[in-house]
């Protein structure tokens, strides 16, 4: 942990921005900062919470995707979709728990060019494991249930209008 700050560094450097005349860039400064160290924040406390189970964030959510489906297993492909992030980062997580015997991969059975990405016994375990650590960060976040959802819903407004999602297409009422 480090020291307490006797000053928050990004609203002296909002303070700076003002005082150089950069008026129209000091609040989205301000939240990007924000943001950066928010989520520098809550990674350290993550890592903290996984390095018990010898996993990195990204790992885990490998793994926490492949317990979400019914059988264990999915397309890499779908993998990379779901987690967006790029096929590279996508490969190094996927070898390294290969490795450590959390998953393996399977060949597709109708896409010969593709891999079937499968959840192993230890893996399951492993990832039920870092749940219930990660579970014990995410259930005390230092937000108040009001905040937490304002903070998540003004996320998700940028993020859509960033492109990150679109809405889904209505599903039509049963005939």
């Amino acid at each position: 942990m480090t020291r307490r700050l006797p000053v928050d560094p990004i609203a002296e450097a909002k303070r700076q921005w003002l005082a150089h005349g950069w008026h129209d860039a000091a609040d989205g400064m301000t939240v990007v900062t924000s943001v950066i160290r928010a989520h520098q924040l809550l990674m350290a406390s993550i890592d903290r919470a996984l390095k018990p189970c010898d996993l990195s964030f990204s790992r885990f959510e490998m793994l926490r995707l492949l317990a979400f489906t019914r059988d264990g297993r999915m397309p890499m492909a779908s993998a990379i979709t779901r987690l967006q992030v790029h096929p590279t980062s996508v490969t190094n997580t996927v070898e390294r728990l290969t490795r450590d015997g959390l998953i393996s991969r399977e060949p597709h059975p109708t896409d010969g060019r593709a891999a079937l990405l499968v959840l192993s016994d230890a893996g399951r375990r492993r990832v039920d494991e870092a749940t219930e650590a990660l579970n014990a960060v995410f259930a005390d976040l230092g937000l108040d249930d009001d905040d937490a959802t304002a903070l998540v819903r003004i996320i998700a407004r940028f993020r859509k209008g960033a492109g990150d999602f679109a809405d889904p297409a209505p599903v039509p009422d049963p005939l």
